[in-house]
């Protein structure tokens, strides 16, 4: 998936009230951004981090940029926009690109099921119907590793019950994580920082795991290949 516009770099000055960041342009501007991630962002909001915006010319919007990239300025990037997972999964669910997810004649978003949840894509007319949760993964603690979460989810533990109730119930449930950064090869999960959401996850019986990489540049987002993930015990 190509971004909309052209982004454009700046330095990150702060990020603040969860959804928005202080940035200075390179022409030395000072703008704020919207940041559409709600986790703590750990590691990636240091001030003076090298950052990319994407524009806009909405009259709708209050703020004119939106931040979608860390630039870790040794080649490799981070996606932080969470918005942009489940767009760019749809697209390759939609082309049967998703490895163990393909020959599903409709792919349907935000399907109401379980307690009050919305799966986000269920995929039906090619076998047993597939629930499939999706993670946007950026925390990196250690070279080559993602983890997840970042910070205590007690919204992803109800996820992963209820999936498993899905399981239980003769379908095939998924755990999809994304990896957001093209620094790591592996995945596990943050049991420190939320122990709660490692305890649901033992529990999850019979929900199966996809974690996928991501190609990032300022250019765009897509699908890589799927990378390792280990369960911690």
């Amino acid at each position: 998936m190509d971004f909309a516009r052209p982004l454009i770099p700046a330095r990150l000055i702060r990020r603040y009230k969860r959804f928005l960041a202080d940035v200075t342009l390179d022409d030395g501007r000072e703008v704020t951004a919207h940041c559409a991630n709600p986790g703590s962002m750990m590691g990636l909001a240091a001030p003076g981090t090298k950052v990319w915006l994407e524009p806009n010319d909405d009259p709708k919007k209050k703020l004119k940029f939106g931040w979608r990239l860390v630039d870790h300025e040794n080649g490799h990037f981070t996606g932080v926009d969470t918005s942009l997972p489940n767009r760019v999964l749809k697209a390759a669910l939609m082309a049967n690109e998703v490895p163990g997810l393909s020959g599903y004649d409709l792919v349907r978003p935000e399907v109401k099921y379980g307690e009050n949840s919305r799966i986000d894509f269920l995929l039906t007319g090619g076998g047993p119907d597939i629930y499939v949760e999706v993670k946007s993964v950026t925390l990196c603690r250690h070279a080559g590793l993602a983890e997840f979460p970042d910070s205590v989810t007690a919204r992803g533990a109800k996820h992963l019950t209820e999936l498993a109730g899905v399981a239980a119930a003769g379908h095939r449930a998924v755990m999809l994580y994304l990896v957001q950064r093209t620094d790591c090869e592996a995945l596990t999960l943050a049991v420190d920082l939320d122990p709660g959401y490692a305890a649901a996850f033992k529990a999850a019986s019979g929900v199966d795991v996809i974690a996928l990489g991501c190609n990032i540049s300022p250019k765009g987002i897509s699908l890589a290949d799927p990378i390792p993930f280990t369960s911690p015990q």
